[in-house]
């Protein structure tokens, strides 16, 4: 199972508002554990979680299950994709990312055997795969630096990130409100399991009402494109930004947050 899928700053943000929030709770366990007299240690915080559904001419193919944490200012993205067969044709992956944003390590294993990693390898990221059980791994190096976005297969929590990076660049709090610049801004990014890098672009498209599951939402459009690779993506501008439906019109494909 496959479709044609095609970080400086990345999870360190979630915009203004949950900025404000993260601060907020930070200041307060600041606040007790100087009236204790001893250190609190940082507590692991769940950004973001739940699944997307993968649609294709309307019906169902896949879920994703994905989790955001945060720990130390470090970032840990943890996704598993299930087709309809279920664990038989499912893949995992793990992104990790430093308190700036910057790549750590990526992993994918899928259950029928083959797993790769990524990692930075001096100016150089690195990939080593392994593309069966027991077979011998072949390494592969790639001329981008550890702030390269990874935007794998299948992957849609990765498109989550990507956007956040691009908003964190063009947003700015104003009062209660948030003000967004309409400027595109390109990125390289890696697509592990095909074993290339390639650019992308990505700009602000507006807010616009879309109707999900029956419910009609106003939600704010970013336009993902490359080459050949033209992406529609909506966020909730009210829930952090979180990512709620990516279309891809050339694939007949929708993927909606469960």
């Amino acid at each position: 199972m496959k479709f044609q899928i095609a970080m400086r700053r990345a999870l360190a943000v979630i915009l203004a508002a949950s900025l404000a929030a993260l601060a907020g709770a930070h200041a307060a366990d600041k606040h007790a554990a100087d009236k204790k007299d001893k250190p609190k240690p940082e507590a692991k915080q769940t950004v973001d979680s739940g699944s997307f559904g993968i649609f294709i001419k309307g019906q169902r193919v896949a879920t994703e299950t994905f989790s955001i944490v945060q720990f130390n200012g470090a970032s840990t993205i943890t996704s598993q994709l299930k087709g309809m067969r279920g664990d038989a044709d499912s893949q995992k992956s793990t992104l990790e990312l430093s308190p700036g944003g910057d790549l750590l390590r990526y992993e994918w294993s899928q259950a029928s055997g083959g797993f790769l990693s990524v990692f930075p390898d001096n100016d150089f990221l690195k990939e080593k795969i392994t593309p069966s059980a027991g077979a011998k791994a072949a390494e592969q190096a790639f001329l981008l630096p550890s702030t390269s976005p990874i935007l794998d297969n299948n992957f849609f929590i990765h498109r989550e990130v990507l956007a956040w990076k691009y908003l964190n660049g063009v947003c700015q709090a104003a009062g209660s409100d948030t003000k967004c610049r309409q400027e595109p801004a390109d990125f390289g990014v890696l697509v592990p399991q095909d074993r290339f890098s390639m650019s992308v672009r990505m700009e602000l498209g507006g807010k616009e009402k879309i109707t999900i599951r029956g419910v009609e939402r106003e939600l704010m459009r970013l336009n993902l494109n490359g080459e050949d690779l033209q992406w529609n993506l909506w966020v909730d501008d009210h829930d952090h930004f979180k990512l709620i439906r990516v279309a891809i019109p050339a694939d007949d494909t929708v993927v909606d947050r469960d």
